[in-house]
């Protein structure tokens, strides 16, 4: 595992950093972010990507299912959390209720790293329109499953594996059966496997749950990779962006801007 995603808290600052420096200037292309609007994170981790927004004047309200993440996001933001610019909720989001838990709508949904690790990303994207306030948008960003890292290599505990670019492309029985005979949590990188998400897979779910695509941008270079591996984030050339299928192989990051038809 790359030490990059052993610290945590530097992995936070990293967040904040990255949500400053491209998520939000991402969504304020075609959505204008203004003080008092509500932003729910789903899959928020220790609130790294919310806190970029409460800084901006928004109110932000983060669920996530890993308690210890929590408890770091308690510590990291315990001021913004007393000034009730930012509260969490421990829950599955398939069991949380936009009013009781999450006390109404909002202007702002952001999942980031968070889709291709989710069952039945149809139903879920279809149900957050009752988390959307009149006008809301929804954020995603995630890595293709077919770019080069797009099992989460870099997770797998065995140190010569996580390295190998495109080994979860191998036939599902293949990679099972390697990921058993040489790390400990195999299960979790099958689990990946089974829920992985590509762009045209993501983007025919958006139409069909009843959305439109309000803006999109694909990378060639992820910008988290600039504290990762000292990469210069790059756009994705146009032509191999608008190239179905062929794309997903070369393109490690994408942001999508969605909104309701």
């Amino acid at each position: 595992m790359f030490e990059f995603h052993k610290d945590r808290k530097r992995y936070f600052d990293i967040q904040v950093a990255n949500a400053n420096g491209y998520v939000i200037p991402f969504i304020e292309r075609s959505f204008a972010i203004q003080p008092g609007m509500r932003v729910l994170e789903i899959g928020c981790g220790e609130g790294g990507v919310l806190k970029a927004f409460i800084d901006k004047g928004c109110v932000g309200v983060g669920v996530e299912f890993d308690e210890s993440r929590i408890r770091n996001a308690e510590e990291w933001l315990a001021e913004d959390i007393q000034q009730g610019k930012i509260r969490f909720v421990t829950k599955d989001i398939y069991k949380a209720d936009v009013n009781t838990d999450l006390q109404g709508a909002f202007d702002i949904i952001v999942l980031k790293d968070v889709i291709e690790h989710i069952h039945d990303q149809s139903r879920l994207i279809a149900w957050m329109k009752t988390f959307l306030r009149e006008g809301g948008v929804i954020f995603f960003g995630f890595p293709p499953w077919q770019m080069p890292f797009g099992g989460h290599q870099q997770i797998i505990w065995t140190k010569w594996l996580s390295k190998i670019p495109y080994f979860h492309l191998l036939p599902r029985p293949v990679y099972k059966a390697i990921l058993k005979k040489f790390t400990p949590n195999w299960e979790e990188m099958v689990e990946i496997y089974d829920t992985r998400i590509s762009i045209e897979k993501f983007e025919r779910i958006a139409q069909q749950t009843g959305y439109e695509i309000a803006d999109k941008l694909h990378y060639f270079i992820n910008p988290i990779y600039q504290w990762k591996f000292g990469l210069k984030p790059r756009v994705q050339n146009r032509f191999i962006s608008s190239i179905p299928w062929f794309r997903n192989f070369v393109t490690t990051c994408v942001f999508y801007l969605i909104r309701v038809k």
